[in-house]
């Protein structure tokens, strides 16, 4: 199935669930990508500091070269390390990524909020690279919605997402109305909480009403709510898996339900500069 449910920002067509390449080492990477197209999957996230951007692009001329897949309609994702933000070290990353992949990227992200360089130069530079036409669209990553605006002040061209951890155990109002406000998106990474959803008792319970897994209605709910998630896995089985989730539709009240779930301490991966803080759901 290819026909499959996306978010059209600033004009661009995203499609709601991605594949995620974090931690894959390049065979795996490669083997995956190449995979996941032939499932059906066209939307593929990486970055620079995976260190498997050459792999993720041989992944997708596999699929092409094997007529699963053509490059128009796959959207490529990679991201700008905190190490690169200063222009010139910018500019030289956007190209060597684009090299390594092979195909110029259609979303070229900043991957941590940092406080120097300034914002300024950051986003000047982000904004050379798609003036360019080193990548199609920008956006950010792991962006507190203050930032968020902010960056977005200082950009001409639209952020097109904002990559954050989001799960059943975590409360993003505050970023999806930022988000909303901004004709912006969320992208969700590590959307099944690391496998901890697979435990879940109300996740299971809604997952035996629809004949699923509770993962499958864990990415259902994602991008329900027209948040874009990246599962990454593995194992061919799973990705699989992860890709079957158009052919049920949840209710308001199992939407509530897996809302419900959020808690204080729900976030995985907090590797935020100190500078910043993430949004105050809980107050």
């Amino acid at each position: 199935m290819t026909d499959q449910p996306a978010i059209v920002v600033d004009g661009n067509r995203i499609p709601l669930l991605g594949f995620g390449t974090w931690m894959l080492e390049p065979d795996d990477a490669r083997r995956m990508v190449a995979e996941a197209l032939r499932i059906g999957y066209r939307h593929i996230d990486t970055a620079w500091i995976y260190r498997n951007e050459k792999a993720v692009g041989d992944g997708i001329r596999d699929a092409i070269e094997a007529g699963h897949v053509a490059r128009e309609d796959v959207w490529l994702t990679t991201k700008i390390w905190v190490d690169h933000f200063h222009r010139d070290d910018l500019m030289k990353q956007a190209e060597e990524s684009a090299a390594s992949l092979g195909f110029t990227p259609d979303l070229l992200l900043l991957h941590w909020p940092k406080p120097k360089p300034s914002f300024e130069e950051t986003l000047g530079a982000l904004n050379e690279a798609k003036a360019r036409r080193l990548t199609r669209a920008i956006g950010l990553s792991n962006f507190p919605s203050a930032e968020f605006r902010r960056a977005q002040s200082l950009s001409p061209a639209r952020l097109v997402t904002n990559q954050v951890e989001y799960h059943p155990y975590l409360k993003l109002s505050t970023l999806k109305a930022a988000a909303r406000e901004l004709g912006s998106s969320i992208t969700a990474w590590s959307p099944l909480a690391q496998g901890k959803v697979a435990d879940d008792a109300t996740l299971k319970d809604i997952a035996r009403a629809h004949g699923k897994t509770p993962g499958q209605v864990t990415l259902r709910w994602l991008i329900q709510q027209e948040v874009i998630a990246i599962p990454r896995t593995s194992k061919e089985s799973r990705a699989a898996e992860n890709f079957d989730i158009f052919d049920f539709e949840l209710s308001a009240e199992e939407m509530d339900r897996i809302h419900a779930l959020a808690r204080p301490d729900g976030r995985l991966g907090d590797w935020i500069d100190p500078a910043f803080k993430w949004d105050e759901e809980w107050a």
